[in-house]
């Protein structure tokens, strides 16, 4: 049974060193091991009301946006928006899973590049944001990961990833390096960048391969963790991979929510998803979890719910859950 509204939001700042503070005996865990806080669609938050329409979605969404923007405009925003804390507000939350969508759009001569939901918002700026808090939080790990890529040439990409090296240089850990807190520290690593496009990876050592999102597509909570826990059945990726907690609108459900917002939708999920989140166990074993992401990530006590996971952790016992190793297998993302 889905809980009350909750509308309170929140930065915990207790939290924004929460890494630094792991007890020694974590520092050589791989961080694919640990319990990790993500942010699912990270950029919402600043959704350009007067941007055009995703070319990603439906015939019927564009026509009737272009037929009845003034009705279907501010419909798609209330249903496109994830997020309200700011990059920044985020990584002080505790995230450190950071969920960028990125594109280009098809009318745009320059190189500029936009983060997208249904709508579109611009890609650099923040990247030097993220980089002014890592300055500030040198023993706190992020994870960018670079997805979609909707309408970027090889042109694009280059000039993506040319921006991504310049910008976080030597902070940049290569994917042939164990992450593990000890080493990252002592080789100054902050940032680990996995990419969704698997040429671009071969090409530089600093990409990562795209982390496999585990996304049910549900509008219900108990349809979610039904769908999570047969994921876990399956066997969880050998490195890292998010469990992503957000529901997910259709039409229909829009229709028959005519008042309804993604925000109400998720909010009143909240305690049956807590109650599954502080059931968890992070580590090496099949049923294990790694990264966490959800919508609205201010709202009541996600994050530290995840970081505290990391507190049922013994290295010499890996993981409480039965069944054998983890498999390598590959998961549909959104």
């Amino acid at each position: 049974m889905e809980g009350p509204l909750q509308t309170s939001i929140h930065v915990c700042h207790e939290n924004a060193q929460w890494m630094s503070k792991l007890p020694e005996k974590l520092w050589d865990t791989p961080l694919f091991n640990l319990s990790l806080p993500g942010s699912h669609d990270t950029m919402t938050y600043c959704l350009d009301k007067n941007s055009a329409v995703s070319g990603n979605e439906s015939k019927l969404v564009k026509f009737l946006n272009k037929c009845m923007p003034c009705i279907v405009r501010p419909i798609i925003m209330k249903w496109s928006i994830t997020q309200v804390l700011t990059v920044t507000e985020q990584l002080e939350a505790g995230v450190r899973y950071l969920d960028f969508r990125i594109a280009h759009k098809s009318s745009d001569p320059s190189t500029n590049l936009y983060f997208v939901h249904m709508v579109y918002t611009t890609v650099i700026d923040i990247l030097w944001e993220v980089l002014k808090w890592l300055e500030t939080h040198p023993q706190e790990v992020v994870i960018l990961a670079c997805r979609n890529f909707d309408g970027l040439t090889k042109k694009l990409h280059c000039h993506l990833i040319t921006c991504i090296k310049q910008i976080f240089q030597c902070k940049l850990c290569p994917r042939n390096v164990v992450p593990t807190l000890r080493t990252m520290w002592q080789r100054g690593y902050q940032v680990i960048v996995s990419y969704e496009e698997d040429l671009e990876v071969l090409k530089h050592c600093e990409l990562w391969p795209a982390i496999p999102y585990w996304w049910g597509n549900k509008t219900t909570t108990h349809a979610l963790i039904q769908f999570l826990e047969l994921m876990k059945q399956m066997g969880r990726p050998e490195t890292f991979f998010v469990a992503g907690i957000n529901l997910t609108e259709n039409l229909r459900y829009i229709l028959v929510h005519p008042f309804g917002s993604l925000k109400t939708m998720t909010l009143r999920s909240l305690p049956c998803l807590k109650i599954w989140v502080r059931k968890q166990y992070p580590g090496p074993q099949k049923e294990c979890i790694n990264i966490i992401a959800g919508d609205f990530i201010g709202n009541d006590d996600f994050v530290r719910d995840v970081i505290e996971l990391n507190t049922k952790i013994n290295p010499q016992l890996d993981c409480p859950s039965k069944g054998s190793g983890p498999k390598n297998i590959s998961f549909s993302a959104f």
